[in-house]
C-alpha cells in the first residue's frame, strides 16, 4: 500500500503548482451547475488537491454539486462562501494527530485555540472543528480514555455556546498512522458518550475504519448519533472511489442516508488521474 499522509502532500502543496498550470479546473466551464438529491451533502478535502488554489476549488465544486470544503485553516473559513459553499470542518488548534487530547499537558494550549477559533468558525458558518487523541507513546488506553474525556470536558462548553462542533478523528494505527491511540468506535464512542455534550462528536473516517474493523454499516447505524462528521476514501491505499477498491460507497452512502444524518461527507482521497475527474466521478458516485 502507497501511504500519502495530509503532511507529505502539504509540504509539496506549492512545488508543481506552475508547472501544472491548473488544466483540469477547465472542467468548471462545461456548463451549469449540476443539481445533486441532496440525501448526502457531500465535501472535498483541500489537502489532496495542493497544487490547486482554494478557490478553484471551491468554484469547481460548487459546479458539480459540492456544499462544502473540508480542513482548512482559520484565514481560509470564508473563501468557500464566495461560491455558495461552507468551509465544512476547520483547524481550530485542536492539537496534532500524534500529540492530542490524551495528554493533559495539552489541554491548555488546545483551549487556547479553541476560545480563538471556535469563535470564528461560527461566524463564517463553520459546523465543525477537528481535534485529535493523540498517540499512546506506552500510556494505556483507559488512561488515554479518561484524559481525553478531561480534556473535552474542559471544551465543551466553547463548542456549545458558539454552535460549533468538536470532532474528534477516528484514525488507523495499522498503517497510516501507528500507536494513535483513537483507533477503534468503541473507544470512541465511550469517549464522547461520558462527555455527553450536543456538540462533541466523532469524525468516522470510513477508509481508516474499513481498515481496522470493517463491518462499517452496521458500525454507522449502531453509532450515527455519535457521529458528526465522515470522510471518505479508496481502501488501499486512499485514491478515488472506484471498482480498485474494497468499499461500496453507494451501499455506505444509503446506509448514511437512511439514518437521518444532516452533516457532511467529505471526500478525502488522494487522486492518481486528473484530480478534478476523479472528484466528479466521487461526487456522483455518493449522490444516492
Amino acid at each position: 500500500m502507497v501511504k500519502v499522509t495530509r503532511r507529505e502532500l502539504l509540504k509539496t502543496s506549492m512545488a508543481g503548482a506552475a508547472a501544472l498550470g491548473f488544466p483540469s479546473l477547465n472542467h468548471a466551464a462545461d456548463g451549469a451547475a449540476v443539481s445533486r438529491k441532496g440525501r448526502i451533502h457531500q465535501s472535498a478535502c483541500q489537502w489532496c488537491y495542493p497544487h490547486i488554489p482554494i478557490p478553484q476549488l471551491a468554484e469547481f465544486g460548487a459546479q458539480i454539486g459540492l456544499r462544502a470544503i473540508d480542513l482548512l485553516q482559520p484565514d481560509e473559513f470564508e473563501i468557500p462562501r464566495r461560491y455558495g459553499l461552507v468551509c465544512a470542518m476547520g483547524y481550530a488548534g485542536g492539537g496534532e494527530i500524534r500529540n492530542g487530547l490524551n495528554r493533559t499537558e495539552n489541554h491548555a494550549a488546545i483551549e487556547q485555540a479553541f476560545r480563538k477559533n471556535i469563535p470564528r468558525a461560527a461566524k463564517a458558518g463553520v459546523p465543525s472543528v477537528i481535534t485529535f487523541s493523540g498517540n499512546r507513546a506506552g500510556m494505556s488506553d483507559d488512561e488515554g480514555a479518561r484524559n481525553t474525556i478531561a480534556g473535552l470536558n474542559r471544551l465543551k462548553k466553547i463548542g456549545e455556546d458558539n454552535g460549533v462542533n468538536i470532532c474528534l478523528e477516528l484514525l488507523n494505527s495499522k498503517h497510516d498512522h501507528p500507536d494513535y491511540m483513537c483507533d477503534h468506535t468503541a473507544w470512541s464512542v465511550q469517549v464522547v458518550q461520558e462527555v455527553n455534550s450536543p456538540n462533541v462528536k466523532l469524525l468516522y473516517d470510513i477508509y481508516h475504519m474499513q481498515i481496522m474493523e470493517g463491518s462499517l454499516i452496521e458500525t454507522i447505524r449502531r453509532n450515527i448519533q455519535w457521529i458528526g462528521h465522515f470522510h471518505t476514501g479508496g481502501v488501499p491505499g486512499r485514491h478515488e472511489l472506484d471498482g480498485t477498491q474494497e468499499v461500496q460507497w453507494d451501499g455506505v452512502m444509503r446506509a448514511i442516508a437512511e439514518s437521518g444524518y444532516k452533516g457532511y461527507v467529505a471526500h478525502e482521497f488522494v487522486p492518481t488521474g486528473d484530480p478534478m475527474t476523479s472528484l466528479r466521478a466521487a461526487v456522483e458516485l455518493c449522490d444516492v
